[in-house]
């Protein structure tokens, strides 16, 4: 009897886990190649300096201080305050602008993909649910954050070339210098950021059910305007703390000195939760996915 020949077991090299770092390289290099993400920064670089140019051609800019903190009030006060101005239109562009953005984002990553017929070779390759979920995420979060990044920088530029550094004033009247105004604006850009990031995380969750991006898209902006309604009845205040937009307006605490903290630490939390409960649902359906 012949002996048949076995060869010997070679590994195989697509089975190697490629490294997280290489990984999240290459979604971004995919996000960000994007025209439809370039032209969105781009949009979002934009309105700073829109308003910006509009103010002043206002007769009469609102006083230093005053307003309620949302972004129309805020607005109101910046035609003669530089510090205003990026917060202003952030809490502005918060309301609906900067949410279809951050859905764009979620629906993309996985729906997008999977429309496109490019998440299967994520789903059958060396890349396990959870790490791709990972990668998914952190892509979404860096483009939240480049997003508000880029509308506060041109904020600052802008707010900065109409009225200069000694128009830096506090909606309780006090005058700050530069570093202490930049502090300010990184702060609402960072609690803006998270609060994209929840957005972002909510269009994830509902991108892993569905192979339609425009179906991500209509689910989340239907869930801000929704919740933006259910805000303003005063007979459902005890499901307002729930509502993920609540704290949304409460942006301009961040030009108050001293600044209360208070709303923006219970609106960090709420997003916080959002972005964990949201996450487990994607992961939750990708464990499940077949392909």
């Amino acid at each position: 009897m012949t002996e048949v020949a076995t060869a010997p077991a070679v590994p195989v090299a697509g089975r190697a886990h490629a490294s997280l770092a290489r990984l999240v390289r290459a979604e971004l290099r995919w996000i960000f190649r994007r025209p439809r993400t370039l032209v969105v920064l781009g949009l979002l670089a934009v309105i700073p300096v829109i308003v910006g140019i509009a103010l002043t051609l206002v007769d009469s800019p609102g006083p230093p201080g005053g307003g309620d903190g949302g972004g129309e009030s805020l607005l109101a006060t910046a035609g003669g305050n530089a510090l205003v101005l990026p917060i202003g239109t952030l809490a502005m562009a918060l309301g609906l602008l900067l949410p279809l953005s951050a859905a764009m984002a979620g629906a993309d990553a996985l729906a997008g993909e999977s429309a496109h017929g490019t998440l299967r070779g994520w789903l059958l390759g060396p890349v396990s649910r959870g790490r791709l979920l990972l990668v998914k995420s952190i892509g979404v979060a860096v483009f939240t954050v480049t997003a508000t990044v880029v509308m506060a920088l041109t904020g600052v530029l802008t707010g900065l070339v109409i009225n200069g550094t000694g128009s830096l004033f506090t909606l309780s009247g006090t005058t700050l210098s530069f570093p202490a105004a930049l502090l300010k604006v990184a702060i609402a850009a960072g609690w803006v950021a998270l609060q994209l990031w929840a957005v972002g995380a909510v269009a994830l969750a509902i991108s892993a059910w569905t192979e339609h991006p425009m179906v991500v898209l209509a689910s989340v902006l239907g869930g801000v305007i929704v919740f933006s309604v259910l805000g303003l009845l005063d007979a459902l205040d005890w499901l307002h703390p729930f509502l993920l937009n609540h704290s949304w307006t409460d942006l301009g605490d961040v030009l108050r000195d001293p600044m209360p903290g208070g709303a923006l630490a219970e609106g960090a939390l709420r997003a916080g939760c959002y972005i964990a409960i949201a996450l487990s649902l994607a992961y939750a359906r990708l464990s499940t996915k077949d392909g």
